[in-house]
């Protein structure tokens, strides 16, 4: 299985591993369409390394997710609480919501 994504502006089609989540203008291919794949005359392929039957995140994603958690788990990189906008007006379903740098 492989993602395959456009960019039309460079008239490129990019073929890679399967992505983990779903993502607008990308699709997922089985092994015969990924090995047949081909593109509009003057366009170019491009094929990322990668095992592409395996759905599953490089060691380098993994070791940079872990790494994020410990940083906010030990408090380095913990958010700051954010204030929900204050709403102005409404108007059935809608709401007007104040700029939060007028507040």
């Amino acid at each position: 299985m492989a993602t395959l994504t456009f960019v039309y502006a460079d008239s490129t089609a990019v073929l890679g591993p399967l992505a983990l989540r779903a993502e607008p203008g990308s699709y997922d291919l089985c092994r015969g369409h990924s090995a047949g794949l081909s593109v509009p005359r003057g366009w170019e392929v491009i094929r990322l390394p990668g095992d592409l039957n395996s759905p599953r995140a490089s060691s380098d994603d993994l070791m940079a997710l872990a790494d994020a958690v410990r940083r906010v788990g030990f408090g380095d990189g913990a958010p700051e609480p954010v204030q929900p906008p204050a709403v102005t007006r409404r108007k059935g379903h809608l709401a007007v919501l104040a700029d939060p740098q007028d507040a």
